[in-house]
């Protein structure tokens, strides 16, 4: 008898310490996965405003880089603003920043100079966000799989900088206001596109992609219907493959688009407005510059200057200072105009500047002064480089003479 009643004792012990055994785990198990998020997926919230501590933006991504999988944090708060720089995101696994409904702003003012988010991990997204004030780079890009989407990036420096490493990189609906740039790429990136942004205000450019020496990895950025107003430049690019298509553009200081180096395609788009030119080709080569729409901008509509093999086809350019230029290019690999339709420029349509082009099925109406205007360039030594345009069914109607100065070869018609 009395065996049987240790033994029972025994029996019940052991399963009371089972029980409290799997309490403990089903406690630990639901603070690491909270009530309502997927298997796997870990959540943080940032409820607290403060610089550091327990809920704070900080904590937060000190838990997710440790994290064994994907983790999403959720921001809470309506402001944060660092005093001291941010743990990187280094979780490999992916890590979702998302804002609360109406955003959450992150002040970098405080920051001395390094990025206010440094993401080093790969399949990183952040939504909602605003980031202002980064004395530095609102966010420094230096890993694989990156979303930016309906976020807004105000009075930094650098927007977003996008390092050489970096790939699969995605801008969607998000806001870039009064930057010195919006977004700066170091080098060509695969897979990368900016989607229906919004630059205005630039200091420099809404987009800035150069390099010092040609990128031989030959994949192109795609930009397109973005929309550019007020920036100095809206895209400059130099020796980085691009496709600017469907953009919009309007009252850019210097140019809507600056290109220099070889492999740009600028097509479709939409320049309008401000004292600058609407498309510059400088010192470019193996470009295409093909049916934009150019108007009511206070110099060139589009400017090719010491660059070779450059086609600027099928554009439209109305009510702009002057229409087309070519400017000092390569005599051995010339640029081409053709099918080019410029409407009332207040001075010349074509200039052509110690340069020899080839001018195929253009037609430039109503100029103010020359239709065509051919002159040779004078260096600082004295010597003279000759303009030798090639005209091919050109239709100049002018008021002027259509020609001016210079050689020609082939024919122009006029009415």
């Amino acid at each position: 008898m009395r065996t049987s009643v240790r033994m029972a004792v025994a029996v019940g012990v052991l399963v009371l310490l089972g029980g409290l055994a799997a309490l403990g785990w089903w406690y630990q198990t639901r603070q690491q996965h909270p009530a309502g998020q997927a298997t796997g997926t870990l959540t943080v919230e940032v409820t607290s405003d403060a610089d550091r501590g327990p809920g704070t933006l900080r904590e937060a991504l000190f838990i997710v880089a440790a994290a064994n999988g994907n983790a999403d944090v959720r921001l809470k708060v309506k402001s944060v603003a660092p005093e001291t720089p941010l743990p990187p995101l280094v979780n490999p696994h992916g890590v979702r920043i998302i804002a609360q409904q109406g955003g959450t702003q992150i002040d970098g003012h405080a920051l001395s100079g390094g990025p206010v988010l440094d993401i080093a991990g790969a399949n990183t997204s952040i939504e909602g966000l605003q980031l202002r004030n980064c004395p530095g780079s609102a966010i420094l890009l230096r890993a694989t799989q990156f979303r930016l989407r309906a976020s807004s990036i105000e009075s930094c420096d650098v927007g977003v900088d996008v390092a050489e490493n970096a790939s699969d990189v995605l801008f969607e609906r998000n806001r870039f206001s009064g930057n010195r740039v919006g977004v700066r790429f170091a080098a060509s990136t695969r897979n990368a596109v900016l989607v229906g942004n919004t630059f205005s205000s630039s200091r420099d450019a809404g987009v800035w992609a150069v390099r010092a020496e040609p990128d031989a990895r030959g994949a192109a950025l795609t930009m397109r219907e973005n929309h550019f107003d007020g920036d100095r430049s809206g895209i400059v690019a130099a020796n980085i493959a691009v496709l600017i298509e469907r953009n919009e553009f309007a009252n850019a200081s210097e140019a809507g688009v600056h290109l220099l180096g070889a492999g740009a395609v600028v097509r479709g788009n939409h320049v309008s407005g401000g004292p600058g030119m609407g498309i510059i080709a400088d010192t470019a080569r193996e470009s295409v510059i093909d049916n934009n729409e150019l108007d009511h901008l206070g110099a060139y509509g589009i400017m090719v200057r010491s660059s070779a093999s450059v086609l600027v086809r099928a554009n439209r350019v109305h009510n702009c200072g002057y229409g087309l230029a070519f400017v000092l290019g390569d005599p051995h690999r010339p640029s081409t105009a053709a099918d080019n339709t410029i409407i009332a420029p207040q001075f010349n349509g074509i200039d052509v500047i110690g340069d020899s082009p080839i001018l195929r099925n253009n037609q430039v109406l109503q100029p103010r002064a020359y239709a065509l205007h051919v002159t040779d360039y004078e260096q600082p030594d004295g010597k003279k480089v000759l303009a030798h345009p090639t005209l091919e069914n050109n239709n100049f109607r002018a008021g002027t003479p259509a020609v001016a100065d210079g050689e020609l070869r082939g024919t122009a018609r006029q009415p």
